[in-house]
């Protein structure tokens, strides 16, 4: 069954301490929510006593921590600390934010990335959490062998590393998400676990604006029928920018999918 969570990084401004994430938590189980995403932004510099008021915020509202963000870095230099903290959130999903951003970046980049965090990534695993990788647009690029950095993960991540596709970010890049969804979920049993979902539109300007959740231009009928077949576990929903209120837009959000019957 495919439960909905809340990105927590929608809700920065308001996480910035223990106390203000359970007042945010609250309010995002009265939404409709069945769980959320730990982010970077307010759970990272969380002590162990810390996590673990959030995970008692976490059971008195009826939410589960469906995954989270961290650094590469985090995975990599604190991995005993990153191995504690998801148990202690009683969590085993969780991916970096992207890599090697910017031009320049060539295919033996990306395959270098590739093979540094499958050993990154294996300690984790064999504790029970499972790292992926968020793409965002320039995944999409083609590089100077003619391939995009999304098809070079797919090829050189070892199985037990997953892909958290942002749709909206695929749209960006000028790729199908639901064909991307069904993509990844061929490569590998469980691949695509959890995913970002938020919309978007072009205003005026022919700028790209983030929209919450079916206010936007996005498929939805289409991407969802790629999760259902993909067996996602997870849809979390992220609001980075946009005209909306962060509250509203996760509002908002919960409540067009659920009319959609998600």
């Amino acid at each position: 069954m495919t439960q909905i969570g809340a990105q927590m990084y929608t809700l920065r401004d308001s996480c910035g301490t223990p106390d203000e994430i359970a007042r945010s938590l609250e309010k995002v189980k009265v939404m409709g929510y069945d769980g959320i995403q730990a982010s970077s932004a307010g759970f990272n510099t969380l002590d162990e006593t810390e996590l673990t008021q959030i995970k008692q915020a976490l059971d008195d509202n009826g939410l589960v921590c469906g995954a989270t963000h961290e650094s590469l870095e985090n995975m990599r230099d604190h991995t005993e600390a990153t191995i504690t903290k998801h148990q202690i959130l009683g969590c085993s999903y969780t991916a970096i934010g992207g890599t090697l951003w910017g031009n320049g970046s060539t295919a033996a980049d990306w395959e270098a990335f590739c093979k540094e965090f499958n050993g990154i990534t294996a300690e984790l695993n064999r504790a029970g959490i499972r790292a992926g990788y968020h793409n965002h647009s320039h995944e999409y690029q083609i590089l100077d062998d003619g391939r995009t950095p999304m098809a070079i993960m797919l090829e050189n991540f070892e199985p037990h590393v997953w892909l958290e596709l942002d749709v909206y970010w695929v749209a960006h890049g000028l790729a199908d998400p639901a064909e991307w969804i069904n993509t990844v979920a061929a490569s590998g049993e469980k691949r695509i676990p959890c995913i970002h979902y938020k919309d978007g539109v072009v205003n005026g300007d022919r700028e790209h604006v983030m929209m919450p959740v079916g206010e936007g231009n996005l498929n939805w009928p289409a991407i969802n029928t790629a999760c259902a077949d993909a067996g996602v576990e997870w849809i979390l929903v992220e609001r980075d920018s946009g005209p909306h209120d962060p509250f509203v837009a996760l509002e908002l959000a919960v409540k067009n999918l659920r009319a959609m019957g998600l």
